[in-house]
């Protein structure tokens, strides 16, 4: 029996290029000028600042003197409810418009998080394949293995054949040597034999 043709197939595994081509990628959002970048940190400052019990207590104490004013005689009802509405709907707009800046802020956060998810997602789609592929390469590396092992049985096999043909060769020549010896022994008998014929 002759050992198979077998051989280990070498096999190269996916690299994930996904994964370089995202760390390589740019950022998701442009450069910000630093003017803007202070002007947005302050606008942000502004806004916790409003949300803060110091802020509430200022508004307070603000509203208070307004609603005071009249009662002093400094200013009439109709002027301070005219200079108050005025004040908080200024104040409203400028509210509005930053609470509306740091909501815009946070979509385009919001949404260069979601395109980080979606490449971090394809990376593990293709570490996903790349195992696939690792786990068929073992498969067959195991294969390989066991075709090897039988390979190896095989030329065990023959070893053992060819062994036994020697033993075979050896013992035939002993009884061939053993057989020519005991005919050797005959003849020098037959002529001892002869021999003392003759001498009669």
């Amino acid at each position: 029996m002759h050992p198979s043709s077998t051989a280990p197939q070498t096999t190269h595994l996916a690299h994930p290029a996904g994964t370089a081509a995202h760390a390589a990628s740019p950022p998701h959002a442009a450069p910000v000028p630093a003017a803007t970048s202070d002007l947005v940190r302050a606008i942000e400052r502004v806004i916790v600042w409003i949300g803060s019990p110091i802020s509430l207590a200022l508004h307070t104490v603000v509203f208070i003197a307004f609603f005071a004013a009249p009662l002093t005689a400094i200013i009439t009802w109709d002027s301070m409810f005219a200079v108050l509405t005025n004040v908080v709907s200024l104040e409203a707009i400028y509210l509005a418009i930053f609470i509306q800046m740091s909501v815009n802020r946070q979509a385009a956060t919001l949404k260069g998080v979601e395109e980080d998810v979606g490449d971090i997602q394809e990376d593990v789609e293709e570490l996903g394949e790349n195992v696939e592929e690792l786990g068929e390469n073992v498969e067959e590396l195991g294969e390989n293995v066991e075709d090897l092992k039988e390979d190896v049985e095989d030329i065990q096999e023959d070893i053992g054949e060819i062994g036994d043909d020697d033993d075979d060769d050896e013992a035939r020549e002993k009884r061939q040597a053993e057989m020519i010896e005991t005919l050797t022994n005959d003849v020098k008998a037959m002529l001892k034999h002869l021999e003392t014929l003759k001498g009669r």
